[in-house]
């Protein structure tokens, strides 16, 4: 089983406002980045995107990875079991159903294991991330993210 890294991070300018994602896959010396931006969004869908975008990248399956991610929201969803009572509640009163539901099928198959870091806190990828996420909120290629507009 090869083992990936994926570094994540979203941010939006507003909450709800103009928003983006950065994520960093990296399996051994090899390392790609990706990021895009949204017209309006929020910060936790941003962060939750990012992990997405990396899973959805993948081209194999039953992969080992480690998430980094400085979202809170995100990780004790997973690791805290809050998506599987969701999942049974049928996100009774939950937010971001769309997105869970996106990370659940990207999620699939593979072994994952998320991991809290620090936001701002001298880690060079969770910096990295930050500026791909912020700076796609700031660019010109905006996407709508229809989630959110359908379900704000």
């Amino acid at each position: 089983m090869s083992q990936i890294i994926i570094y994540t991070d979203g941010a939006s300018r507003g909450n709800p406002g103009p928003g983006g994602y950065g994520t960093i896959l990296m399996s051994g010396k090899h390392a790609k980045e990706l990021s895009q931006g949204f017209r309006m969004t929020t910060n936790n869908r941003m962060e939750l995107m990012s992990v997405i975008a990396g899973l959805e990248a993948l081209k194999k399956p039953n992969l080992d990875i480690t998430i980094y991610s400085d979202s809170q929201y995100v990780v004790k969803a997973i690791e805290e079991k809050w998506l599987a009572n969701w999942l049974r509640k049928g996100f009774k009163g939950k937010k971001n159903q769309d997105l869970w539901l996106r990370y659940l099928k990207a999620a699939e198959g593979h072994s994952i294991k998320f991991k809290w870091i620090k936001g701002h806190n001298d880690n060079p990828f969770n910096e990295r991330c930050d500026e791909l996420a912020v700076a796609a909120a700031l660019s010109q290629n905006l996407l709508d993210d229809s989630g959110f507009t359908r379900n704000p």
